[in-house]
């Protein structure tokens, strides 16, 4: 005789969505009550509130809670059958996993030296090439993004960053 495990009555349809929810709400009470306001300076007199340092650490901070809260309400709402809805986590292959922690160190091991461009090309490389991307015009996106990134932050934000080595 088997048992049919229906999650129709309970409170929790999905306890991980939950789990992660409540996990990432707390990163961002953390962030929000605690980090930005006691590590990050501001000055006394600014011209426009959006040139503040904790302007952007605000809006993700705010879009991690509000982000975590939808979370934690789809994990109430919505039941996590075994049906293939495309919120099941496959594993993937050691070496896409060793190739993402090796464009994370790349990038940041490489930033100061290389510069922002180049170092966010060859972390973006690294990241295609991790994941089973066979359009070849898609690599040029590995261009366009740090660079578009780049000059997002230098020349929108003014935030100063090392461009290139020479």
């Amino acid at each position: 005789m088997t048992k049919s495990h229906s999650n129709s009555g309970a409170l929790i349809k999905d306890p991980w969505d939950v789990i992660a929810g409540v996990i990432l709400l707390g990163f961002a009470l953390l962030l929000l009550y605690l980090l930005i306001p006691n590590y990050i300076g501001q000055p006394p007199v600014m011209q426009s509130p959006m040139m503040s340092p904790r302007w952007l650490p605000n809006i993700v901070g705010w879009l991690l809670l509000m982000f975590s809260l939808l979370m934690i309400v789809q994990g109430v709402l919505v039941a996590d059958d075994n049906e293939d809805t495309g919120r099941r986590f496959e594993r993937g292959p050691w070496l896409r996993f060793v190739l993402m922690v090796s464009a994370l160190v790349v990038y940041a091991g490489l930033f100061e030296m290389l510069g922002a461009i180049i170092s966010g090309i060859l972390a973006t490389f690294m990241l295609f090439v991790a994941h089973p991307v066979r359009t070849l015009w898609v690599y040029g996106l590995a261009i366009v993004f740090p660079v578009g990134i780049t000059l997002l932050f230098t020349e929108v934000m003014n935030v100063p960053l090392p461009l290139l080595p020479f």
